[in-house]
């Protein structure tokens, strides 16, 4: 089955790791500090991707196919 994960920007950083674990893998993959900080009940997607330079098309693909592949 092939499904298409859209995410909201919108969501922030502890939301998406709380819906899906398996984006904790995302996050080490790519650097991102997210994990523990108190700052993720705040940081949306997007900026947490603005804060750790991590370009946001490479990082909700890498997501997507994680979270889909998990299902």
């Amino acid at each position: 089955m092939n499904r298409i994960w859209t995410p909201d920007p919108e969501m922030t950083m502890d939301a998406i790791m709380r819906t899906w674990p398996v984006a904790i893998s995302v996050l080490i993959k790519h650097d991102m500090l997210c994990i523990g900080c108190p700052i993720a009940t705040f940081h949306t997607l997007t900026e947490a991707c603005r804060a750790h330079g991590i370009d946001e098309g490479v990082f909700v693909s890498d997501l997507g196919d994680a979270i889909v592949s998990n299902e």
